[in-house]
């Protein structure tokens, strides 16, 4: 805990519900005004793209919008964000965008505004290469000596590194023994590019050795024998951390300087640029950004170091010279120049705080509680259980609410004191969730100091979203579930519950649930076979009282001590009507991007109108608005229902989402007891057919889902094992977006049922042993198609 805190200067919130890392913060002069003065361009995972000039605001009605120059929605998500000399015979600074399948170069440019309200500024694509690997980081430098210009360096998740120069591709080459990515940097003075590999050593690679070095494109293993005229691949020189790091910084603010700096989860260590080790620091907490700079003190740099505290640390090398306090945990930080003040430091978090602060002394007062260890009375806590117990079977008595109030009592062992939770459960709409179930984590401080976290999952009763009523004459949906026990009393297995007491039947052979959608939803029990059916009108709302009933059938089962028990399901699977809830969701998403559109264009025709209108007002002769107030006033309108609208679809496309989780859990419960899955075999179904807890408008289900199937059925689904093999070299895809229909993943739906049927074999440790045919070594260079 510092006693000063970061003094701010200037800062916005970006958007809503976004995400961010440390690539997606840069800052230079990006618009080559020529002044000197800094810009602040920030990218977010959800493809937002920002850019602001800070300044301090001389009026209350300042703020982040007049800082702001650009916003632009890009399609794809923006991994890191760059600026250089990335376009041939130019000395103008442009913007290098990195996306997990693309690489964008844009150019920045201001036009002086007609009226009062300031400059306009436009992104312009000069050129983009799309990649056929899915890409992790980037660096750029002068590589191979070359001046006037910048090249680039692309890392991809599967160990290759791509070269491009300005608007043509030049080369691509695996790492030896590559597992997981790392962080990627270049050090000019050497012409070398640095790694961190998953042995956690820094590895050192010449421009010169991996230009010579053995085509990517020849071979996919790079332990496989050279088959070209190239030379095998190995680093200059190798250092050992021992850790894993988390960012590289080659400091080229000073010619001697010659030091390399990298950030590792428990360290920061410093080299000499031939790997030999300077310094190093051992670090009391866990950091989360840093940033090398100049010092004024000859010999030394200072670095700007974040942690997981809210903390922003000052090291003159090893010294700690200053510790501000921050409002949140940042992952990227910055200095730069800005019109008014100098030297500012730009700090951005996970979740869209971006900060431009200095060193202050405002002080923090902090004032550390007194720790309670009295000792404990065991029989006030048996007291208290007994109390809470009470509470218990009075809410279990009361449970035909809509609203649950629960007490949860947390004994900390060790401690010896209780504590009472109240929280309550209520339903996030008209509709049945999908899931009954919760996560409980209790964060608690031992007498010592110690810090100490309990996890517990409960399971919310289902009385909670139905109630017993009279079991309906007709119904549309029917599921059979077969046991190899005699059939047993229904109010014998919801005993103690008041769907058994107010049920109709005395022969305990049908039960009948009203869910609060207004859905009803009746279990019969068969007189003579060992079967149960499931019957109701909605598809997906039987999903809980199934899962609920064959959740009590084990425990039934269990009490009276038969340890065979078995249940299975006789098909056939009933895949048309699931197909409606993915039919239904699909036309929701289409609707959605629909409305998205419709108001982006009535909202440029706004601003539009809103120019001219300003335009002829600020003229001091004033020409006839010739309808432009009219026509203005019907735009108006036509945005206002298309929002309302757009906010009505989307409240039901919540809806439909939530039901198609609940119509894909009981998809995949069917399955699972039809073929007798066991339970990492259903979890990998229900991770193929659930990527997603939730819709976004950049990754929606369909994609997800089908991306997810395909993957089984090319790999332990294949009935062809060159399948396996081909799917396996070939790592990447194409980006994923909306599809234009259903009918591919209905189809791969449908096929995944037929293989699991006849006997596929669900597993994820298979695809390590299937060997890569001669055939598929060679994939093609970047740019183009895998044919």
């Amino acid at each position: 805990m510092s006693l000063f805190k970061a003094r701010d200067w200037w800062s916005a919130t970006l958007g809503e519900g976004e995400e961010f890392d440390q690539g997606c913060l840069c800052v230079g002069d990006v618009d080559n005004s020529g002044t000197g003065h800094d810009k602040v361009v920030v990218g977010s995972y959800m493809g937002m793209l920002r850019i602001f000039s800070p300044h301090a605001s001389k009026t209350s009605e300042g703020g982040p919008a007049d800082a702001q120059l650009l916003e632009v929605q890009l399609q794809n998500a923006i991994i890191q964000v760059e600026l250089g000399k990335f376009v041939s015979c130019s000395e103008l600074l442009h913007l290098a965008v990195l996306h997990p399948r693309k690489l964008s170069v844009y150019s920045v440019s201001g036009t002086a505004g007609n009226v009062e309200h300031g400059d306009q500024y436009q992104l312009k694509l000069v050129y983009e290469h799309n990649l056929q690997r899915t890409a992790c980081n980037m660096t750029y430098g002068t590589f191979g000596g070359v001046t006037g210009h910048h090249s680039l360096c692309i890392q991809s998740m599967d160990g290759m590194l791509m070269f491009f120069e300005q608007d043509s591709y030049s080369f691509g080459r695996f790492l030896p023994g590559f597992l997981l990515p790392g962080p990627l940097t270049y050090n000019p003075r050497t012409d070398s590019f640095l790694t961190v590999s998953s042995a956690r050593e820094l590895e050192s690679y010449k421009y010169e050795t991996l230009a010579v070095a053995t085509e990517a494109e020849s071979r996919q293993d790079p332990n496989l024998p050279l088959k070209t005229g190239g030379k095998r691949l190995t680093p200059d020189w190798v250092f050992v951390l021992g850790e894993q790091a988390l960012d590289l910084c080659v400091p080229s603010f000073s010619h001697a300087s010659s030091h390399i700096f990298i950030l590792g989860e428990r360290n920061i260590y410093c080299l000499r640029d031939n790997g030999q080790i300077h310094f190093m620091k051992k670090l009391e907490f866990n950091p989360s950004c840093f940033l090398p700079y100049a010092s004024v003190t000859d010999g030394t740099t200072n670095l700007l170091l974040g942690n997981h505290t809210n903390m922003l640390l000052v090291y003159q090398d090893v010294t700690l010279k200053w510790a501000s306090q921050l409002s949140f945990i940042p992952v990227a930080v910055r200095v730069a120049n800005f019109l008014d003040v100098k030297g500012v430091v730009v700090s951005l978090s996970s979740d869209g705080h971006l900060l431009c602060s200095y060193m202050g002394t405002d002080p923090s007062f902090f004032s550390t509680p007194k720790v309670d260890a009295r000792e404990a009375d065991y029989e006030q806590v048996e007291a208290e259980m007994k109390k809470l117990q009470k509470f218990i079977r009075e809410a279990t008595r009361t449970q035909g609410r809509r609203l649950l109030e629960r007490r949860v009592c947390a004994l900390l062992s060790g401690v010896g004191s209780s504590k009472v939770v109240v929280f309550s459960a209520f339903l996030n709409g008209h509709y049945p969730p999908a899931d009954l179930t919760g996560d409980i984590t209790v964060s608690y401080s031992s007498p010592t100091g110690v810090p100490k976290v309990l996890q517990s999952r409960f399971n919310l009763p289902l009385s909670l979203v139905c109630v017993a009523c009279p079991p309906p004459k007709a119904t549309k949906f029917k599921i059979t579930v077969d046991t190899n026990q005699p059939p047993v009393d229904l109010s014998s297995i919801f005993r103690g519950n008041k769907f058994s007491a107010k049920s109709e039947d005395k022969d305990g052979n049908s039960l009948a649930f009203q869910l609060l959608s207004g859905a009803r939803v009746t279990v019969l029990a068969s007189k003579t076979s060992q079967r149960y059916r499931i019957q109701s009108d909605s598809f997906e709302d039987m999903w809980l009282v199934v899962k609920e009933l064959v959740h009590r059938f084990d425990q039934h089962f269990s009490k009276v001590g038969i340890k065979d028990f078995k249940k299975s399901f006789s098909g056939p699977l009933p895949l048309e009507e699931y197909f409606l809830s993915v039919d239904n969701h699909f036309q929701l998403r289409i609707s959605a991007q629909k409305y998205q559109d419709l108001l982006s264009e009535r909202a440029v025709q706004f601003r539009a109108i809103q120019r001219r209108l300003l335009t002829r007002f600020k003229d001091k002769t004033p020409a006839p608005l010739q309808n432009l107030d009219t026509l203005m006033d019907a735009t108006y309108s036509q945005v206002m229902a298309l929002a309302e609208a757009a906010e009505e679809n989307r409240a039901l496309l919540e809806e439909a989402f939530v039901r198609l989780r609940s119509a894909t859990h009981l998809l995949v419960l069917l399955l699972s007891l039809w073929q007798g899955l066991t339970p990492d075999q259903t979890s990998i179904l229900e991770a193929t057919l659930l990527p997603l807890l939730q819709d976004t408008p950049q990754l929606g289900w369909e994609e997800s889902c089908d991306a997810a199937v395909s993957h089984l059925l090319r790999t332990c689904l294949s009935q062809n094992p060159k399948d396996q093999a081909t799917s396996l070299a070939q790592t990447g895809g194409s980006v994923l977006g909306l599809p234009s229909d259903t009918a591919r993943l209905k189809k791969h739906i449908t096929l995944l049922c037929e293989r699991i049927g006849k006997g596929g074999r669900l597993t994820l440790a298979s695809e390590a042993n299937v060997q890569v045919p001669a055939q598929v070594q060679n994939l093609a260079v970047p740019g183009e198609s895998l044919v």
